[in-house]
């Protein structure tokens, strides 16, 4: 039996579309899914708990790898699925995923960035980063992860540092990662500027964490290092004419980077809230 782990902070917004995708399709008892509500002060516990089948946590500590371990806990089977809670991720979707994992530790579908109606920056900034070659064989910027039960066994629990799919990610050398490409996550970009600037100070923040927990072997894998300089020579190198989005990209990049060293990563969550409003079409 496939279990679906699903950390939720306040997501009474898309918990419930999230949840009516997964079982839309499902035959009794092919899915055990369990939403952790952590520090929530919305009806996310109340809306999951509405799904006939849904096991639903309440933890009243705020925090995702604590909400993931948690769900680890009472979770039964396996494959595992780790999903965000404003992902739509259909019956077909979820099957896949443990279809591909017959034959890879690791899986993860495609990616579509949701960029209607954002200001020229955002769109300036996506036509950059939707390009780097690090998500064609990433793990990460999905919001779903599934692992096979060997998969799992590659690590213990969860560590209290913000970038969770960095963290798994790091666990599978390239090979090992299968993307199933025939379903995509919509990933909803921020509506405003200053949202993308404060999502990326978090995601830079944790990410640093994230290798300097490495440095110091409490992270016992190699963390993927950052591409610094990709942005030139896999994507606007090749395509010159993205020459001007690039210089948004670089400028929003390079600032986030600077208040991230300033302000220091943080364990809790954080997230740009204007995304949560972007319906989400089913693949």
């Amino acid at each position: 039996m496939t279990s679906i782990v699903i950390a939720a902070h306040n997501e009474a917004a898309v918990i419930g579309r999230c949840l009516d995708a997964l079982l839309d399709d499902a035959k009794p008892g092919e899915f055990d899914i369990t939403v952790v509500a952590n520090g929530c002060t919305d009806d996310t516990v109340k809306i999951a708990g509405a799904r006939p089948g849904v096991r639903v946590l309440d933890l009243a500590r705020p925090g995702k790898a604590n909400a993931l371990n948690a769900g680890d806990e009472v979770a039964i089977g396996f494959p595992r699925v780790y999903l965000d809670a404003d992902i739509v991720l259909t019956t077909a979707a979820a099957r896949a995923l443990t279809e591909a994992l017959e034959t890879a530790p690791a899986a993860t579908v495609g990616r579509k960035l949701v960029l209607t109606g954002r200001p020229l920056l955002v769109k300036a900034y996506f036509a950059v980063h939707g390009r780097l070659p690090v998500f064609r064989d990433g793990l990460f910027g999905r919001g779903v992860v599934a692992l096979s039960e060997e998969g799992r066994s590659r690590f213990g629990t969860f560590p209290e540092l913000v970038a969770d799919d960095l963290f798994l990610d790091s666990q599978f050398e390239t090979a090992e990662k299968k993307h199933v490409t025939s379903y995509s996550a919509r990933v909803a970009t921020p509506r405003r500027t200053g949202d993308l600037v404060r999502r990326l100070i978090r995601v830079r923040g944790g990410n640093a964490a994230m290798r300097a927990a490495a440095a110091r072997g409490e992270v016992t894998v190699p963390v993927r290092p950052a591409a610094r300089m990709s942005w030139l020579r896999d994507v606007v190198l090749p395509k010159p004419w993205l020459a001007p989005a690039a210089v948004a990209y670089v400028g929003i990049t390079v600032y986030a980077g600077m208040a991230a060293k300033r302000t220091g990563a943080t364990s809790t969550w954080g997230r740009d809230e204007s995304s949560r409003t972007e319906p989400a079409a089913r693949r």
